[in-house]
């Protein structure tokens, strides 16, 4: 036991370090491409179709993605390639504008992601096991949410000083850092079979569920359809938001930009630390009632301070609800699925479902927003969030016994968990 703690500890620094600076690799240029584009010439139904593209892509392949995280070994190597993927991609839209070129590149970086967020929760899993999984996932959060907050900031003052050009540079040099840290986390620190959620039973005759237990599981597919109506909301408000604040001449697009990923960032580190310690308090549900909840409050409010001052109570929101959600929603999923052997195919399989109304939310509110205005459009993508409360609600009596439910952790586990938290 003293030697698998001793193999964490020498893991959880380079995974913290992994978190941090992945989030900017991830994210890339992404809030900052159509500004980008737009100065190059590009029309707004080209800079659409390209960031569509990619959403579709990452949509499609998180749970493939996520199934093959369960079956590997190599589970380092999932945040390896596309980090390279991810530089090489940043580095194309700099140097070239051609459609299909950026079209490609959106999509690798989105591939990317699909498969970097699994690998990162099975490889803390693997690490750190079911006992130490919430608190772990929520310092990963609170981490990689920082590296948000730093990489937004630094974008728009390096945007603002040296041009549009040096944000890509910033991306590309967090990526290459990105996989530093990943390099340095000892591939014997990972339980591959733990990083999969397999019980010792199940560990003992190498058995896993089929991907069917995906659609056995009611408490995953509530949970799963509760995102979907909440990210059909979440996921246009800010796009929507900061084009009508923009277009009234009342912010300089870049600034405004960062500023709105800086106080959402910023809100999330300290909402994804109150939510590991909610978690062990009150268990899951009311974590996530409360992410849900405060959607329809945000939607309001964004309707009622449209201008430059609304952002602030608007984005504090966004980063109450998504920050809570950073780390409660994978901590349930592993949960859920533990010992089935299939906990990162379902992490991948409910990014594909919020990844969906991820995608259709910007349509939607588009044309809402086209036909009744600005403020209309706010209060019903608020009022979608109001069908995952019902949901939570309704089918509580299922869901409260899923999202309290720890599994009793074995000695070893036990012993794992407290040198983490040490």
């Amino acid at each position: 036991m003293a030697d698998d703690a001793s193999r964490q500890q020498s893991a959880l620094r380079p995974l913290l370090a992994l978190n941090f600076f992945m989030a900017d690799m991830q994210a890339g240029i992404g809030p900052f491409l159509g500004v980008f584009l737009l100065a190059r010439g590009w029309q707004s139904g080209w800079i659409g179709t390209v960031m569509t593209a990619g959403g579709i892509a990452g949509m499609l392949m998180t749970t493939p993605a996520g199934a093959l995280i369960d079956a590997t070994r190599s589970k380092k190597l999932f945040v390896i390639i596309p980090g390279i993927c991810t530089v090489i991609a940043t580095g194309i839209v700099l140097l070239s504008q051609q459609f299909w070129l950026v079209a490609a590149s959106q999509v690798a970086t989105a591939i990317a992601g699909a498969a970097i967020g699994p690998a990162v929760a099975g490889i803390t899993l693997g690490i750190v096991r079911q006992a130490g999984f919430n608190r772990q996932i929520g310092k990963n959060q609170a981490l990689n949410h920082a590296g948000n907050m730093v990489g937004a900031g630094l974008s728009g003052l390096l945007g603002w000083l040296y041009g549009f050009s040096a944000v890509f540079w910033l991306a590309a040099a967090f990526g290459v850092l990105s996989l530093i840290s990943v390099l340095m986390i000892p591939s014997d620190a990972i339980d591959d079979d733990a990083a999969r959620g397999l019980e010792q039973q199940d560990k003992d005759h190498g058995k896993a569920s089929g991907l069917q237990v995906l659609l056995e599981t009611k408490p995953l597919l509530i949970l799963a359809a509760a995102l979907l109506f909440f990210h059909l909301g979440n996921a246009a408000m800010l796009p929507l938001y900061g084009l009508a604040v923009v277009a009234d001449k009342q912010a300089d697009p870049a600034s405004f930009v960062a500023m709105t990923i800086v106080i959402a960032q910023g809100t999330m580190i300290l909402t994804s630390l109150a939510a590991m310690r909610m978690v062990e308090k009150e268990g899951y549900w009311l974590v996530l009632l409360v992410s849900f909840a405060a959607l329809p409050i945000r939607g309001v409010i964004a309707a009622w301070l449209l201008n430059k001052w609304g952002v602030y109570p608007v984005q504090i929101l966004d980063g109450v609800g998504a920050g809570l959600q950073s780390v409660a929603v994978p901590g349930l999923v592993a949960r859920i699925l533990n010992g089935t052997g299939r906990v990162n195919a379902g992490q991948g399989a409910v990014m594909t479902v919020q990844g969906i109304g991820a995608s259709l939310s910007p349509a939607i509110g588009g044309w809402i927003a086209q036909e009744f205005g600005y403020g209309p459009m706010f209060i019903i993508l608020g009022a979608f969030a109001a069908v995952s409360v019902a949901l939570w609600v309704v089918f509580a009596p299922l869901l409260k016994p899923a999202c309290a439910g720890a599994s009793a952790p074995t000695q070893r586990d036990a012993a794992i968990a407290g040198a983490g938290a040490a």
